[in-house]
């Protein structure tokens, strides 16, 4: 069994953490550098940038962030956001990305996902899914979780799999900032219909709901941002209270 991966989040806006609820409401957390670093050092599995604007103000990634967290954080780091071609992957993957996270571009162009997994190898690879329920259905969201497109989850991340997706970075923008826990329906029917990690996100508020995550939602990974931005919990806690639940995680 592999271990089960803890990964804070950094949503950037212009350059600077932020954390919202719902999507919205946004308030600033800090330097995403300086932030990364931290969590590097206190034991983060990974760590997640996503320009959470960049595709709405349609604006160029964020080269810049990447080197300089590049040269400070010594853990895998997956980037997504802006991300419109093949050269922004490439570009991003040699300032020093280890994944990079393709969501509204891969709405637009399905062939990007295949032609990056051929090219890059599809551990580089991860689709981020922003979702809400819509009556017994889950309907998948771009530009941010700002513009709704018909499309229904399931359906959605077996064809990204079928494209060479390495992961699914499933986030529920019901629960988003919420702190009432990930949505465990959606999580529990994705991991057990995927051959590829689905990635937890939205909703973490207590140790509790990550280790729900996992045993209930079967997610691969938890990603995490407001309890660990705003101090409420350490990563080192996180991982202990996993563990004498019986849950394998690095240490």
């Amino acid at each position: 069994m592999l271990a089960k991966r803890i990964i804070p989040c950094l949503d950037i806006n212009n350059g600077r953490v932020v954390k919202g609820i719902n999507f919205v409401n946004l308030i600033d957390a800090g330097d995403p550098v300086e932030i990364a670093e931290k969590y590097s050092n206190e034991g983060a599995d990974e760590i997640t940038f996503l320009d959470i604007t960049a595709s709405n103000e349609e604006r160029n990634i964020i080269i810049d962030t990447v080197e300089r967290a590049a040269d400070k954080v010594f853990v895998p780091l997956t980037v997504g956001g802006g991300i419109r071609k093949f050269d922004d992957i490439k570009n991003l993957l040699r300032a020093g990305a280890d994944k990079v996270s393709i969501n509204t571009a891969a709405i637009y162009d399905p062939k990007l996902v295949k032609e990056s997994a051929m090219k890059f190898g599809s551990q580089c690879i991860v689709v981020a899914v922003d979702i809400k329920k819509e009556g017994s259905g889950w309907e998948v969201y771009t530009h941010g979780g700002r513009k709704p497109t018909g499309i229904e989850c399931l359906t959605w991340v077996k064809k990204m799999q079928d494209c060479g997706a390495g992961e699914i970075l499933l986030t529920s923008m019901d629960r988003d900032g919420t702190k009432s826990g990930y949505d465990l329906e959606i999580l529990s029917l994705l991991s057990e219909n995927l051959n590829i990690p689905v990635v937890a996100s939205g909703g973490a508020g207590s140790l509790e709901h990550i280790a729900e995550a996992f045993t209930l939602g079967k997610a691969d990974a938890a990603l995490c941002a407001s309890i660990f931005h705003f101090g409420e919990y350490k990563i080192e806690e996180v991982k202990t209270y996993l563990s004498d639940k019986g849950i394998l995680v690095r240490r």
